[in-house]
């Protein structure tokens, strides 16, 4: 992640041979129609959009108030999607970070079940499709493999989906293929990462047996790029000059979410390195 504007983001993504974007869940932060104008002038067009669940945005929260918030931020995102003539958001339910309960089991999964229900119905009406995005269990204690968010999206009702990352899939599914294809018919979005959460093909994982994998459960929707470089300020970075000592543009969300994933804004050249990295390895790929 960079602290810029997305007028550069989308500038750069196009340039390196992007058709789409995910845009951050910020709702608050963009003016839909110019960010359309944008993604026209670059010949680029919104694919969704990552809900950020962050400070007291809970979808399972014991108080019913914070919850009612929670549910109109996702709402929110939502909306901005259709407002870009997008497709979907990857919503992860409990907040990024928090890792202690709030009350039973069977309590949290019901508070998830009915705040989940109250976005389905919104997005239902709009067109938006939502995928619940299991995490790893140190950024969440709430989803973490796909057969749990496989669960709580038939619990919400029959369009919902899920989304998969392959960086938490690597830490939590005992197969990750098998994940993929336990997924089939209810994957409305995929992120990619390698192992170490660098950019595709910078890491262990396969990504030729990922993608036909994918190919095998007729997925061929968008890849959706979700590297977060490690926070490297030792003599051992391999990449010297790759952080942003002096950001700018970087909001408070932002700010926050990276310093959760051990991570930074990153250089210009680095992030631009590991955005085309990214699309070489990919694309060279996809059938």
């Amino acid at each position: 992640m960079r602290a810029e504007t997305i007028e550069t983001t989308i500038r750069r993504a196009s340039s390196l041979g992007y058709t789409k974007i995910e845009i951050a869940g910020s709702p608050e932060h963009y003016d839909t129609k110019e960010v359309r104008k944008l993604l026209k002038q670059y010949g680029l067009s919104c694919w969704g959009s990552v809900t950020l669940m962050l400070g007291d945005r809970n979808l399972l929260a014991k108080d019913e108030a914070q919850r009612s918030k929670s549910i109109q931020y996702v709402k929110d995102v939502a909306r901005m999607v259709k407002e870009l003539d997008g497709h979907m958001i990857s919503v992860v339910p409990g907040t990024v970070g928090k890792i202690i309960p709030d009350g039973r089991p069977e309590e949290e999964w019901q508070w998830a079940i009915d705040s989940l229900q109250d976005v389905y119905h919104y997005t239902q009406s709009s067109g938006i499709l939502i995928g619940i995005e299991p995490i790893n269990r140190f950024e969440t204690y709430f989803v973490n493999r796909g057969d749990q968010a496989l669960a709580l999206a038939a619990a919400v009702g029959p369009d919902c989906g899920v989304c998969l990352d392959t960086f938490h899939m690597n830490i939590e599914e005992d197969d990750l293929y098998e994940a993929i294809k336990r997924a089939k018919g209810k994957l409305v979005g995929f992120h990619v990462a390698d192992n170490n959460r660098m950019a595709p093909g910078m890491g262990t994982l396969n990504w030729s047996k990922i993608l036909e994998t994918l190919d095998q459960i007729g997925y061929n929707e968008v890849l959706s790029v979700e590297f977060c470089s490690p926070l490297d300020r030792t003599p051992a970075n391999p990449y010297p000059n790759s952080i942003d000592e002096h950001p700018e543009n970087l909001s408070p969300e932002q700010k926050k979410f990276l310093e959760d994933h051990g991570s930074a804004s990153v250089s210009e050249e680095f992030y631009t390195m590991l955005t085309q990295k990214s699309f070489e390895i990919l694309s060279k790929l996809i059938k």
